[in-house]
Parts: structure tokens; C-alpha cells; sequence
């Protein structure tokens, strides 16, 4: 029977290690506010914009600037989308590098090491489990047989 092999569990961080996964951490959570902050503030240029179009009293010349500049948030927001589906599509083949490369083996390794468990467990049923209970019902059958001749008291 082959011998499972076994995962390498990796060793605790280190202080030097924890530190600066909290300051990767916090880096992160900069960009996260930084971007959540600019898309406020291109909906709240967005919304002014709105505004001004649709008051009757302004003027056709400021409303084609404020078309202008509308159409120029448009085209960015479309930049900034695009760049968004290039991370993503980066990040989609990074997940699947992993599931390929790192869990796919595991997985191997895991019904490997549970196939060698159930022949394990056949093995043991087969040449310890059952003579046991053989040997027990021999003994059951004796044992009856004795009390029915009176040799042995219930």
C-alpha cells in the first residue's frame, strides 16, 4: 500500500512578515477609499451637470458646454471601465493559474489519500473485523450449547 503524502503546513509568521501584511493591508484600504471618494465625486459632477441641462432659464450656450463636459465624463467613465475589465480579466487568470496549479493537486492528493484509506478499511474488515466476529458467534454458540447441557449456569 502506498503511503499518503503529506501537505507541509507552512510555518508562523514572523513579526517583520505580519507587519507588513497589515501595512498591505492598509495600502489597500487607502486605494479602496481613494476610488470610492473619486466616484463620488464624478457622480456629484454628474448630477450638477443634470441639473444645470434641465433649468429653463440657462442659456444654449452653457447648456452645449455643459453637453461637452458631459460627454467628456462619459468618455472617461468608459476609460476607467475599461481599465477596470483589464484588472478583472488579469485577476480571472490569476484564479484560474491557481485553481490549475495549486488546488488541482491537492484535490489529487486528497482522493488519492482516501482511496488508500478505504482499501485500508476493506483490508481490516476483511482480516480482523470479520474473524472477530466469527470467533465471537463461535464462542456465543458455545457458550448457549454449554448452558442448554447444564454444564455452564445462565
Amino acid at each position: 500500500m502506498p503511503v499518503p503524502e503529506k501537505v507541509p503546513t507552512p510555518p508562523p509568521l514572523t513579526p517583520e512578515q505580519l507587519a507588513a501584511q497589515r501595512e498591505a493591508l492598509r495600502k489597500q484600504r487607502t486605494i479602496i477609499a481613494a476610488v470610492a471618494a473619486g466616484a463620488l465625486l464624478v457622480l456629484l459632477t454628474l448630477g450638477t451637470a443634470i441639473y444645470f441641462l434641465l433649468r429653463p432659464e440657462t442659456p444654449a450656450e452653457e447648456v452645449g458646454r455643459l453637453r461637452d463636459v458631459f460627454i467628456i465624463v462619459v468618455a472617461l467613465e468608459s476609460l476607467l471601465i475599461g481599465v477596470a475589465m483589464i484588472v478583472l480579466i488579469v485577476q480571472l487568470a490569476s484564479l484560474i493559474n491557481l485553481l490549475q496549479n495549486e488546488i488541482r493537486p491537492i484535490l489529487r492528493a486528497t482522493t488519492e489519500t482516501v482511496n488508500n484509506l478505504r482499501g485500508t478499511v476493506e483490508f481490516l474488515g476483511e482480516n480482523v473485523v470479520e474473524p472477530v466476529l466469527k470467533l465471537n458467534g463461535y464462542l456465543a454458540g458455545l457458550n448457549r450449547m454449554l448452558e442448554l447441557m447444564g454444564i455452564r449456569k445462565k
